[in-house]
């Protein structure tokens, strides 16, 4: 089993839950977690929006964790394993990498927002593809 992505599954899979923990409780966790207010405002007025935005990016999450967990040899393999890998380490390091951009145009939300949530997103893409590199003989 490989450490890196089963760091990389499990903290995927948190963003997950915690991406869920949002459409349950609400505005106060859109505000806590730097939705932005306007996703905020949307989800105390009733609004279906923040919650099918949020969803969709939980079940990306939680696939995502299913993909690191696959190749870590903890569940069973999964199609495309080597191609999703390097997709999923990709988008995590160009997401983690463009949202320094926006600490100095921040676009709703806080300068932490972004300069705490590109950190994980970095940390996520390199345990990814680190981890990808030490399994790849294994995933053939």
């Amino acid at each position: 089993m490989n450490l890196l992505l089963i760091v990389a599954g499990g903290l995927s899979a948190l963003a997950a839950l915690l991406h869920l923990g949002c459409i349950y409780f609400g505005a106060p966790w859109y505000r806590f977690f730097g939705a932005g207010e306007r996703m905020a405002a949307l989800a105390s007025q009733g609004s279906r929006w923040p919650t099918l935005i949020t969803l969709g990016i939980a079940s990306m999450l939680g696939i995502w964790s299913l993909y690191a967990f696959s190749a870590a040899g903890v569940i069973g393999r999964l199609p495309l394993l080597r191609t999703c890998l390097i997709l999923i380490g990709c988008i995590y390091l160009i997401r983690g990498m463009g949202g320094f951009y926006f600490v100095t145009r921040p676009m709703g939300r806080s300068r932490g927002f972004w300069i705490w949530s590109s950190g994980i997103c970095l940390t996520l893409g390199l345990c990814h593809l680190l981890g990808l590199k030490q399994q790849w003989a294994l995933l053939s």
